[in-house]
């Protein structure tokens, strides 16, 4: 075997386990900055709202179409006048948390980072079919092809989330006192 071949194959392998753990680093970035901004708060799914370390109920407030999020906050006199304020938030509109309605994949940064990791199985694609064509003996190919087709199978799989955006969410409901959009401006 020409270690050329095993050489390029290696690196088309380094650089797909590096798209892979460029899309696990960058979920876990976000994951992790999510905790961060909501610490202490824990969000109640069935009324939809969240509720601070000291008990004030952050209701949804806005809900942006463009950038899919839900922005919640708590009343402004009641954070004012709380002990733990400079705590929390230096606002004097009341701690506001904002929450993204589409899972990591399909968020902006999520579909930024997925580019960039197809950008290099693309480019591991490239490799291996170039080495495919320049040699041709039997263990040569059978490794090649091997890979070629495991480097396709990633592909699919980060590209099945990223052709797929999400449709049928539930759209927000007027309670609470969300503005829309439309009736902001």
């Amino acid at each position: 075997m020409s270690p050329e071949v095993f050489f390029a194959a290696g690196y088309a392998a380094f650089l797909t386990v590096g798209a892979f753990l460029l899309e696990w680093l960058s979920a876990h970035t976000h994951r992790r900055a999510l905790r961060f901004r909501t610490a202490g708060f824990t969000y109640v799914d069935d009324h939809d709202h969240w509720v601070c370390p000291e008990g004030e109920q952050l209701w949804p407030h806005e809900f942006d179409r463009e950038q899919r999020l839900v922005r919640y906050r708590a009343r402004a006199h009641v954070c004012n006048a709380c002990a733990a304020k400079h705590h929390c938030t230096d606002s004097d509109r009341g701690r506001e948390i904002v929450r993204p309605l589409d899972p990591w994949p399909h968020s902006e940064a999520g579909r930024f980072h997925r580019v960039i990791a197809l950008v290099m199985v693309a480019l591991s694609v490239l490799i291996v079919i170039v080495e495919a064509a320049r040699h041709h003996r039997p263990l040569e190919a059978a490794l090649l092809v091997g890979l070629l087709v495991v480097l396709a199978l990633a592909a699919r799989f980060m590209l099945r989330d990223l052709r797929v955006h999400p449709a049928n969410f539930p759209g927000p409901t007027t309670a609470h006192g969300v503005r829309f959009d439309a009736e902001a401006r």
